[in-house]
C-alpha cells in the first residue's frame, strides 16, 4: 500500500488479525492494500522487493523487527523501515472487527517522518569502581577484571579471606558523596584505607583517612545502602543491584562490562537561557522545573538555569512545567507529538471511529502491559487509542488541551509504578487541564493519572463503557504551532466554542503559569521595578509618561513582579482568559509627569515624588531646606543646585598659564614673586 512517499506493508498474522485490506486502503486513502499472511517467514522477500522500491518504508510488524532489518542487510540494501505494532495495538482484541479506523490511523501515524534529535557524548575507557562488601564485591570485580580497569573499594570485609595474589587495587571506605555520569565520575571517600599487602590470617589495612577523592567511568554499586545518587536508573555509567540477588548481580556485571568506549546519549531537552523566567536581579521568581527534577540536572545559574545534558534522564518535567519554553523536549518536539496526535485522531474519526480514548504510555512500560491484555485479556478496545512517548511525564497541559481540541473524549496517563515519585509536575498539568475543562462546563474525570504495572488495572479502566455527558463534539483542524503557548490558545478558543458553559474566565490552581496580577493601583507609585522584572513583557511602560499596562496572556505567573515591587501591591491571580481580551494591553495605572521646579521639565510620576519626599524629608539633615526641593528637580537642575548652594563645592575661576615669556618680563622687571 502507497501512503504519500511511505511504501506500507500490512500482514494478518497467519490469519490471527481479521484484516480487510479493502477496507484499510479506503481508511487510509490508497488505491489499494495487499494484505500478508506470513510476512516474516515464506513472505519475507516482499520485504527486500518493496525496500528497493522505496527507501521510506513502513511493516506493519513490531515482533519480527529482526529478520525484516536482515532481510534487508542481505540484500545489501541502506533502508531503515519503521515498525508499527497493529497486531497488540488493534487486532487482536474481542473488538477486532470494529478497529479499521484505528489500525488506519496507527499506519498514518507511521508515516510522519520524526525530527533528528542532537545527542551528546560520552567516552568510557573502563574505569570501574566496584562498591561492596565481602566476597560477592570480590568476585565481581575480578570478573571484570580483564575486560575493564577495576578497583575494589570495601564497605565490610565480612568473612573475606585475605587475597593470594595481589590482582585488584583493593581498600576500604565509605562513599561520602559521588557526582558525574558515564566516563566522569568523581567520588569521595571516608574512612578511606589501602589493603595491607602483609595481611596474613585476617585482611587488614592502612591508617584511614577522610576526604580521599577519585574518578572513574563507572561505578558498580553492590553495598546494598542507599543510592549514590537520585533516581540511579536514570543515571548513566552508575549500575546497582542487590547483593543478596545473584541473578541481579550478574546482570549488573554484564552491563558493566559493555561500558567501554565511545557512547552517546540524546540531548533531550533544548534550552534557551534568554527566555528563562528563574531569576531577574538576584530576586528569584520561577522555580518549576528546579522543584520537579528528580535527577538533579537542573542548578540555578545567575538570571537563569542550568540543564546538565550529562545528567538528565529524560524525564521531560522540566518541559512538562515550563511556562515559557525555555526547556522544552527535544525527543521529539511538543509539535510533533501534537502533529501525530493531530494525523491519529483526525483519521480515526474521519472514518467513522467514535469517542476516542488516547492512552499516552512510555514505549517500554506501556508496551509491555497492552501485549499482556492482547494476549491473555480483551485487548484495547477498538476506540482506545496507544500513544507512545519516551516518558509520559513529559507531557504538559498544552498537549492535553490540543489533543481535546482534535477530538478525545478522554485521555489516560499511564505511568509506571517506579516512576511514582516523578509524577508531581505531570498530576499539575494534568490538574490545569481538568480546572479548564471543568471551568468550561464539560465533565471531570476526562484526564486520568494511572500509575499501574497491573494489564487488568489498565484494561478495567479502558474498557469502562460509561460516556461522558458533556465531551467534546466538534474536531479543530489548525495545525500545531512551535510555540505551546500558541497552541493552547487555538486549542481553548476551539474547546469553547462549543462548551456547555462558555465562561470567558476560569480560575486555576496555584502554582499555573497561566493568570493576571491584583495590583493595588493606589498605592502603586509608578516605579516600574515590575516592568524591568518582568521576563515576558506582560508588564509594560509607557515611555511618554508615567504609565503602567498589563497583557494577561503573556503573563505566566513567575512572581518576579510581586518579589521585585518595594511597594509590595502586587498579588497573583492564577486564572484562564479566553478569547482575545487576554491579548489587549490594559492600563493599570497612570498620571501625570511631575514637573521640575526649576526649569519645567517632566521627569517621574507625581506619585513617586510624593512618596519620596514624605519618605525623606524633614527626617535628615541632607532633606531639609533647600535639600528638600532638590527631590522636586530633574536630575540636570539637582547637579545645578548642589554646586550653586555648596559655595565649598565650587571650583572657581581657572587659573591663566605662564610661559617663559612671562618669566623673563618678570624677572626684568625685578619682581621676585613669579605667581
Amino acid at each position: 500500500m502507497q501512503l504519500g512517499d511511505s511504501t506500507v506493508l500490512v500482514c494478518d498474522c497467519a490469519g490471527t488479525m481479521p484484516l480487510d485490506g479493502a477496507a484499510i486502503a479506503k481508511a487510509c486513502g490508497a488505491e489499494s492494500c495487499a494484505v500478508s499472511r506470513m510476512l516474516c517467514r515464506e513472505q519475507i522477500g516482499k520485504v527486500a522487493t518493496a525496500a528497493r522500491a522505496s527507501d521510506r518504508l513502513v511493516i506493519a510488524c513490531t515482533q519480527e523487527g529482526a529478520a525484516f532489518f536482515e532481510a534487508i542487510e542481505e540484500a545489501g540494501l541502506d533502508v531503515a523501515p519503521k515498525l508499527v505494532n497493529i497486531r497488540e495495538n488493534a487486532g487482536w482484541s474481542e473488538e477486532a472487527g470494529r478497529a479499521t479506523p484505528k489500525i488506519a490511523a496507527l499506519l498514518q501515524e507511521a508515516t510522519l517522518k520524526a525530527p533528528d534529535v542532537p545527542t551528546v557524548e560520552m567516552p568510557s575507557s573502563g574505569i570501574c569502581l566496584v562498591y561492596g562488601a565481602g566476597q560477592v564485591a570480590l568476585d565481581a570485580a575480578r570478573q571484570l577484571d580483564g575486560r575493564m580497569t577495576v578497583s575494589l573499594l570495601l564497605t565490610d570485609m565480612q568473612d573475606l579471606m585475605p587475597l593470594g595474589v595481589m590482582d585488584l587495587m583493593t581498600a576500604t571506605g565509605r562513599i561520602a558523596a559521588a557526582k558525574g555520569h558515564l566516563g566522569d565520575f568523581e567520588i569521595n571517600v571516608d574512612s578511606y584505607a589501602p589493603l595491607n599487602p602483609a595481611s596474613r590470617d585476617a585482611l587488614s589495612f592502612g591508617r584511614a583517612t577522610n576526604g580521599a577523592a577519585a574518578k572513574c567511568d563507572v561505578i558498580l554499586d553492590l553495598s546494598g545502602r542507599a543510592p549514590l545518587f537520585p533516581t540511579p536508573e536514570r543515571r548513566d555509567g552508575y549500575l546497582r543491584a542487590d547483593p543478596a540477588d545473584p541473578v541481579a548481580v550478574q546482570k549488573a556485571i554484564f552491563a558493566a562490562s559493555d561500558l567501554v568506549g565511545e557512547f552517546e546519549k540524546p540531548r533531550y531537552v533544548a534550552f534557551r537561557s534568554e527566555l528563562c523566567a528563574h531569576s531577574r536581579s538576584r530576586v528569584t521568581g520561577c522555580t518549576r522545573c528546579l522543584d520537579v527534577c528528580p535527577a538533579s540536572a537542573i542548578q540555578p545559574d545567575g538570571e537563569s538555569v542550568a540543564i546538565d545534558p550529562y545528567l538528565c534522564g529524560g524525564c521531560g518535567s522540566c518541559n512538562s512545567v515550563c511556562p515559557t519554553q525555555a526547556a522544552s523536549y527535544a525527543y521529539p518536539a511538543d509539535r510533533f507529538l501534537a502533529e501525530r496526535t493531530r494525523t491519529l485522531l483526525s483519521t480515526y474519526l474521519g472514518q467513522g471511529g467514535k469517542r476516542p480514548v488516547l492512552v499516552v504510555h512510555a514505549s517500554e512500560h506501556g508496551g509491555g502491559l497492552i501485549d499482556a491484555m492482547a494476549r491473555f485479556g480483551k485487548g484495547l478496545p477498538a476506540r482506545a487509542i496507544p500513544f507512545a512517548v519516551h516518558e509520559t511525564t513529559q507531557i504538559n497541559a498544552e498537549f492535553l488541551m490540543t489533543a481535546f481540541a482534535f477530538g478525545a473524549e478522554r485521555i489516560v496517563l499511564l505511568v509506571g509504578d517506579k516512576r511514582r515519585a516523578e509524577i508531581d509536575g505531570l498530576a499539575q498539568q494534568a490538574g490545569l487541564a481538568e480546572a479548564i475543562l471543568t471551568g468550561l462546563g464539560y465533565d471531570s474525570g476526562l484526564v486520568e493519572v494511572l500509575v499501574t504495572d497491573d494489564p487488568d488495572t489498565l484494561e478495567t479502566a479502558l474498557w469502562d463503557a460509561r460516556k461522558p455527558k458533556r465531551a467534546v463534539t466538534a474536531a479543530a483542524s489548525f495545525l500545531p504551532q512551535p510555540e505551546k503557548r500558541t497552541n493552547m490558545r487555538l486549542a481553548t478558543d476551539h474547546l469553547r466554542k462549543s462548551a456547555p458553559d462558555p465562561s470567558d474566565h476560569v480560575s486555576l490552581p496555584p502554582g499555573s503559569a497561566f493568570g493576571r496580577l491584583r495590583i493595588d493601583a493606589d498605592n502603586c507609585t509608578l516605579c516600574l521595578s515590575c516592568v524591568g522584572a518582568c521576563p515576558t513583557n506582560a508588564l509594560t511602560d509607557n515611555p511618554d509618561k508615567p504609565q503602567l499596562g498589563f497583557q494577561e496572556s503573556a503573563c505566566i505567573q513567575c512572581g518576579l513582579c510581586k518579589n521585585t515591587c518595594p511597594e509590595k501591591v502586587i498579588a497573583l491571580e492564577p486564572r484562564y482568559r479566553f478569547g482575545e481580551g487576554a491579548n489587549e494591553r490594559e492600563i493599570v495605572k497612570e498620571e501625570d509627569p511631575f514637573e521640575c521646579i526649576s526649569c519645567g521639565k517632566p521627569f517621574a510620576a507625581k506619585s513617586t515624588i510624593e512618596k519620596m519626599i514624605a519618605t525623606l524629608g524633614g527626617k535628615h539633615w541632607m532633606f531639609q531646606g533647600a535639600g528638600a526641593d532638590r527631590l522636586k528637580m530633574c536630575e540636570d537642575c539637582r547637579v545645578e543646585a548642589v554646586f550653586n548652594d555648596e559655595p565649598h563645592l565650587a571650583a572657581g575661576g581657572r587659573p591663566m598659564p605662564r610661559t617663559t615669556d612671562d618669566y623673563l618680563a618678570a624677572r626684568d622687571r625685578g619682581e621676585e614673586d613669579l605667581d
